[in-house]
């Protein structure tokens, strides 16, 4: 067996080569790209006594660390048949302190920990999935669409903040600051004194380019509201906010435009995909959020063994700490931000899709949990339930789904 530890960059890689034993055999700074990636094949093969390829049989005799699961070099590393483990940082953090507690820290030093950390401890380590080129395309696609929903939120934040400062009329009038009509009016009237001008016209053309209903009253409660009198800021200042907020504006029109082009790209790769059906079937899973579900899970059936690793990487299951007499359990702090957003989303709007899912998630309440508590203990059994129906190929089933916790509900 050969153990590698990579330690990557943008355009290079500080790679070491280590034998069972722990002894250094190589050592080398690749580039990124596929010379350095014909580099290491040939160091490797120089080592396992083919210095011109490494055949199937040899790479399965190799294991990789690196700190990443993606990108075109981790992509070539699995191609070639090694094993790679995706080191989390933290874990290679605390390895580091493990073999040296001075601090010292280097790129070469740190290719030697990741190669004698695979050695000795990669039944420990999880190796990258093997996750199908369909359901990397919904990653990508799914990832950025919510990535610029959070930057819309951002942008509206900056937004509120602003007119705060020298346009309260505008909060008063526009409830939603990244809807359409609030977009197209600001746009057209960014301080008080042009808002003020607006007729009832350009008001219900705007409100009726968000397909509002009841414009006529909108309209005149809106121009009411912008003609009011508020305390301002002097003009100079005022012009330097407008400036700002049509800034804004363009911003998160621009925003707006390109969510909705990437939602209907999440909608085309997740149809596509062979599970959509089973995770369509779920309760509180729309297209949008299922497509989310599936990106973060990854397709690779075999990635989870159980229904306890798969809660576990979800972060949905609580974990105990013991010492002594005290045992605490808690949630868990550490996790993917996107799976346990898309998960704690599927578990409330499943208290009203499913009558199992509200009766579980009323047992919680009724036990004490706190509501977030509460909410978090079902989105752990709704991972189960779909890791169940991936694992027998099986959509969902109501009462299958609750039938144990239902027939032992209190009273």
């Amino acid at each position: 067996m050969l153990f590698v530890g990579d330690d990557w960059a943008e355009d290079h890689h500080d790679v070491e080569v280590m034998d069972a034993a722990g002894r250094r055999l190589a050592r080398a700074r690749l580039p990124e790209g596929v010379e350095g990636a014909a580099r290491l094949h040939a160091m490797i093969g120089a080592q396992l006594g083919d210095a011109d390829r490494v055949d199937v049989d040899d790479a399965g005799q190799v294991k990789i660390g690196i700190e990443t699961d993606r990108g075109p070099w981790v992509q070539a590393l699995i191609a070639a048949g090694y094993t790679v483990y995706a080191v989390n940082p933290l874990q290679a953090a605390r390895y580091r302190e493990r073999l040296a507690v001075s601090g010292a820290k280097s790129d070469a030093a740190d290719a030697h920990m990741l190669a004698d950390m695979v050695r000795t401890d990669s039944h420990q380590l999880r190796p990258v999935a093997g996750d199908s080129p369909e359901a990397e395309a919904v990653k990508v696609v799914t990832r950025m669409h919510k990535t610029l929903i959070w930057e819309r939120t951002r942008a509206g934040q900056r937004l509120r903040h602003a007119l705060r400062e020298y346009f309260p009329a505008a909060l008063v009038a526009f409830a939603d600051l990244d809807a359409v009509d609030t977009l197209t009016l600001l746009a057209q009237a960014p301080d008080p004194a042009s808002a003020a001008r607006l007729s009832l016209t350009q008001i219900s053309a705007a409100l009726q380019q968000a397909r509002r209903r009841d414009i006529t009253a909108k309209a005149t409660a809106i121009q009411a509201v912008l003609r009011a009198e508020y305390l301002g800021q002097p003009a100079v200042v005022t012009a330097a906010y407008a400036a700002s907020v049509r800034a804004l504006v363009a911003l998160l029109v621009t925003l707006n435009e390109q969510i909705n082009t990437l939602q209907g790209q999440v909608e085309a790769h997740f149809g596509r995909h062979p599970d959509a059906e089973i995770i369509l079937s779920q309760p509180g899973l729309g297209v949008i959020l299922g497509a989310r579900v599936l990106a973060e899970f990854g397709d690779d059936h075999d990635r989870y063994a159980t229904a306890k690793a798969r809660k576990n990487y979800a972060a949905t299951s609580p974990i105990t700490r013991a010492s002594g007499k005290k045992r605490t359990v808690t949630a868990r702090y550490v996790h993917n931000d996107r799976l346990i957003d898309a998960l704690m989303t599927q578990a409330f709007t499943s208290l009203r899709a499913s009558p199992g899912a509200r009766g579980y998630y009323d047992q919680q309440r009724a036990r004490g949990a706190s509501y977030r508590a509460a909410l978090r203990q079902l989105a752990n059994r709704l991972v189960g339930i779909l890791h169940g129906c991936l694992k027998t190929g099986t959509v969902y089933n109501e009462t299958t789904a609750w039938s144990h916790h239902l027939n032992h509900a209190p009273a």
